[in-house]
């Protein structure tokens, strides 16, 4: 079995900026409730003519840039998301034809907010047994078109956007040490579109009933992630014969500041150690970790050698972490 690690990341905001200021005038809502609650300032809403498969196009090539990996050494490419372009084909499919992967598989991988997770771990498997040598995993969401904007509770918390990581074969030693993966369908009710599928086709009264919008218990779901972001971390680290305090940094899924907070403090992480971009982009869902690693890596703060955790939970109930031990690249031939 290779060591499978990431060559390189990229990431896509689109350029439009929605304040707590601009939601003040749109629902009834403040900045304070907003930051005091959240820890969100300010989220970025997808261009009209945006769809997912433009945001992951760039995020796409800015990570096979920085990889040196060409879009024709593509073998595999995974779009996690739950706002894809259509139902099918598949947004992979998009991104495949756009950057010019033409000897990729492409498939949409759903799993919400710790898609990327999902889709990593995927990946890991294909290029471990040798079946493929590098893998393109993209989490993009365009959740600003499926947010119900007369709705407070949500429409503050989420954002557009897209991570990308080039995935291949590392120095023994290096890459992935271990996955948790988990899911939980009794939580199918808590985060969710109910309209859209086929048990709810479109309809007008689907539409008049705003059931093609997102729908979360606050409450319930926030009381999940407290739990399993710490649960899931223990889990891959217990995997890895490692403790939190072996950890360089810990890149969490940015949902709400007092969720990563608590873990903060249940593991007595140093604020240093910890990425925090939500108060900049709010929730981008299966964007969230990779743009927030992305970010870590170009502001120099992942060395070489340096063990990363990363951590997710989501709609579905899903949740997921890995273990990462950055570096050991080797030549891309």
């Amino acid at each position: 079995m290779r060591s499978v690690g990431i060559l390189g990341t990229g990431a896509y905001l689109p350029e439009k900026r929605l304040t707590n200021a601009d939601l003040e005038q749109m629902v009834d809502t403040s900045d304070e409730w907003i930051t005091s609650r959240t820890g969100i300032k300010e989220r970025r809403i997808a261009a009209d003519h945006e769809a997912s498969s433009d945001l992951a196009v760039h995020a796409a090539r800015q990570a096979l840039d920085k990889a040196g990996i060409s879009a024709e050494q593509v073998d595999l490419i995974i779009v996690a998301t739950v706002t894809p372009d259509m139902s099918f084909p598949a947004t992979a499919c998009l991104v495949q034809e756009q950057i010019g992967a033409h000897k990729a598989a492409t498939f949409d991988l759903s799993a919400a907010c710790t898609g990327f997770i999902y889709g990593i771990s995927t990946a890991t498997q294909f290029i471990a047994t040798g079946s493929y040598k590098y893998a393109l995993v993209i989490g993009v969401e365009c959740l600003s078109r499926i947010v119900d904007w007369t709705d407070r509770n949500t429409c503050v918390l989420f954002g557009d956007g897209a991570g990308a990581a080039v995935l291949g074969p590392v120095k023994e030693g290096y890459g992935f040490q271990s996955f948790e993966l988990g899911g939980d369908g009794s939580g199918k009710d808590l985060l969710k579109v109910e309209a859209g599928g086929s048990r709810l086709p479109a309809s007008e009264s689907t539409v008049a009933n705003r059931m093609h919008s997102l729908f979360m218990n606050g409450r319930e779901v926030f009381k999940f992630a407290v739990r399993m972001m710490t649960s899931a971390s223990d889990e891959v680290l217990t995997k890895a014969n490692l403790t939190m305090e072996d950890i360089d940094l810990f890149v969490p899924h940015q949902a709400n500041l007092r969720i990563i907070e608590a873990a903060m403090k249940r593991y007595g992480l140093a604020a240093e150690k910890v990425v925090v971009n939500l108060d900049r982009y709010g929730n981008m869902s299966s964007a969230s970790i990779p743009v927030a690693l992305h970010e870590a890596i170009e502001e120099g703060r992942v060395s070489d050698g340096d063990t990363i955790v990363l951590c997710g939970f989501g709609g579905g109930l899903t949740w997921g972490a890995t273990v990462l031990n950055w570096g050991g690249f080797t030549s891309h031939e």
